[in-house]
């Protein structure tokens, strides 16, 4: 997983979120009917307060409740993605019937702000999450890459207090890293005598042990450390048939799962999800930004050759029957939230699952492995998470794209579902905010009355990540000297969250109510200014419209005054004729900063 921002910074703090309709009486009639197992003919399903009260309902219609028709239409429990990293887009996943995420590794905060959330019944607008928390790793290992400061498992030291505080934090599960790197990228990896006392201290304390590999060799060594499950399988354009066979009864006598994660194996070996980028149904719920995620993967040359391994273990795992779980490892390149799961249904088909098998591997299969309680099912008693979809999937797996409408705790979302869609109808319309008149000479920090402005705009304001229920903190002053305002900044930055930040910000656009306005400054080459400080690294940002994540360009403070210029061209995806943020923070590492930033320009060459 690739972590980053949660959004364009929040700066427009009062954006208005829809919530899902009121739970109320609702009866799908006459609809076919996948129950998380099999499928089941003209079944009407009756839905009060949240939950299945009857799963082949044959009586009158309730006073009340909304008839929602069934006919060439099947009936889906809310889908469950079981391997995601969810650091971002927390409301997306709802959009493609995504009602729960199994979650790899994110931010302790993100992961118990869900949690409360879904104890206190007021997750209703977005997926519930059930997550590892901070994943297990060595020093320097896979997961430390990232930006979000995470503890790390030394050799030799008390495995059981590690888990143990992992636990404490609201981990549902315990996940382990066993990853030395591929191609440039190297890891330092936990030892197997470490993964197994990992793997001994989770079934301590009576929770699973899911461990990250990308090798054969690592796959049975976890195995036979008692794994519960992997979260990968690995690529190759072979295997011996020894090798499947010893792999598949290692995890069948162990009592293992496997999550295969095609999406993300397929971005590897540079292969796009077309069904996805070529669907105006999902695309229209996609954002400019979230549509590059999916189309800009890791591999840049089709490399098909190298799922061959992977599909030929799926294969086997299938026959012996082995639980095959459907993850997508959403979070990184070549992947989207809820999207990208109807893609791993397909690629599982392709891999020798059935329509059947495949729906199963994404409803009641990881409900149960996961001990997720009442979901994945549609039964009595088991929670409202549904999905209505055109078509049968059970023959035509791509029939899984083609929603009607998503219900979550038996509320429709089909209000957020449109909300979305006119989000992006809305980018895609021609801009019309015309260009500001650039000063002469380019400067956009200027002092008036003691105080930092701008000569067009919002204008300068401070900047940190407790817009988005972060910890961190930053005091501006701003002073003339020599007839240009000097702004110090002085940021404290505190972990917790996934990418913490605080510094300054100036919004280019006019300010909008409820909206971060945006402007033309495809005039623009560069921009130009003057900074000294503690002698730190520091990133400028910056974002266009529809851009949730802005593109970062490091520079440093030294201790004496400094000029930097930085082109414009060098915040890759960055719209100049839209842009909406223009920031400079400290951060990601926590601990205090001050810098001082003078003569910002924006340049026309």
């Amino acid at each position: 997983m690739k972590p980053t921002i949660l959004t364009t910074l929040l700066l427009a703090a009062g954006l208005a979120c829809a919530s899902a309709a009121h739970a109320d009486t609702t009866l799908i009639r006459d609809v076919r009917v996948f129950d998380g197992v099999a499928a089941r003919e003209h079944r009407s399903v009756l839905v009060r307060d949240g939950a299945i009260v009857d799963a082949d309902y044959a009586g009158e219609v309730p006073a009340g409740a909304r008839v929602v028709s069934g006919a060439g239409r099947t009936l889906l429990p809310g889908l469950i993605d079981a391997h995601v990293h969810a650091f971002q887009h927390l409301d997306l996943p709802l959009m493609f019937g995504v009602t729960t995420q199994v979650d790899m590794f994110t931010g302790v905060s993100v992961m118990q702000a869900v949690t409360r959330d879904m104890a206190a019944g007021r997750n209703g607008s977005r997926a519930d999450l059930f997550s590892a928390g901070t994943l297990i790793t060595a020093p320097g290992g896979h997961g430390t890459e990232f930006t979000l400061p995470i503890p790390t498992l030394e050799k030799g030291a008390d495995v059981q207090a590690f888990v143990d505080a992992r636990i404490a934090e609201g981990s549902h599960f315990i996940k382990v890293v066993m990853e030395e790197g591929f191609g440039e990228h190297h890891f330092n990896s936990l030892d197997l005598a470490t993964v197994k006392a990992v793997i001994d201290a989770a079934h301590k304390r009576g929770k699973m042990a899911v461990v990250h590999i990308s090798t054969l060799q690592n796959a049975r060594a976890a195995l036979e450390a008692g794994a519960d499950g992997l979260a990968h399988l690995f690529p190759g354009t072979a295997i011996a048939p020894q090798d499947v066979d010893g792999l598949v009864r290692l995890a069948k006598s162990h009592g293992a799962f496997v999550i295969p994660t095609f999406s993300v194996l397929e971005s590897v070996a540079g292969i796009k999800p077309r069904d996805l980028l070529d669907d105006p149904g999902v695309t229209g719920l996609l954002d400019k930004d979230e549509r590059t995620t999916l189309e800009v993967g890791y591999g840049q040359t089709p490399a098909p050759a190298r799922l061959t391994a992977p599909r030929i273990v799926t294969a086997a795992l299938l026959e012996a029957g082995v639980p095959l779980l459907a993850g997508t490892d959403a979070g990184n390149a070549g992947t989207q939230y809820g999207a990208s799961l109807h893609h791993e249904l397909a690629s599982l088909v392709d891999a020798g699952l059935s329509p059947a098998e495949a729906l199963a591997a994404a409803t009641s299969v990881p409900a149960a492995v996961f001990k997720l309680g009442k979901r994945g099912r549609i039964a009595a008693g088991y929670k409202a998470d549904l999905v209505l979809v055109q078509g049968n999937p059970l023959q035509d797996i791509g029939a899984t794209r083609r929603i009607v409408e998503v219900w979550k705790d038996g509320a429709s979302v089909e209000a957020l579902r449109q909300q979305q869609r006119r989000q992006v109808a809305q980018e895609a319309l021609p801009r019309t905010s015309p260009a500001p008149a650039l000063p002469p000479d380019g400067r956009i920090s200027l002092i008036k009355d003691g105080r930092l402005a701008s000569p067009f705009g919002a204008g300068w304001m401070p900047s940190d990540d407790s817009v988005a229920g972060g910890a961190s903190r930053v005091k501006l002053a701003t002073q003339a000297s020599a007839g240009q305002a000097v702004v110090t900044v002085e940021a404290s930055v505190k972990a917790g969250f996934f990418y913490p930040w605080a510094g300054l910000a100036f919004l280019p656009g006019a300010a909008a109510p409820g909206a971060i306005g945006e402007a033309d400054l495809g005039a623009v080459r560069t921009i130009r200014f003057r900074v000294r400080g503690d002698g730190k690294t520091y990133q400028m940002t910056m974002a266009s419209r529809g851009m949730r994540i802005p593109r970062t360009v490091n520079f440093t403070a030294g201790t004496q005054w400094e000029e930097v210029t930085i082109p414009f061209s060098a915040f890759a995806g960055v719209d100049p004729a839209a842009v909406t943020m223009i920031g400079f923070n400290a951060g990601p590492q926590p601990g205090d900063y001050r810098f001082e930033i003078a003569d910002v320009r924006l340049l026309e060459r």
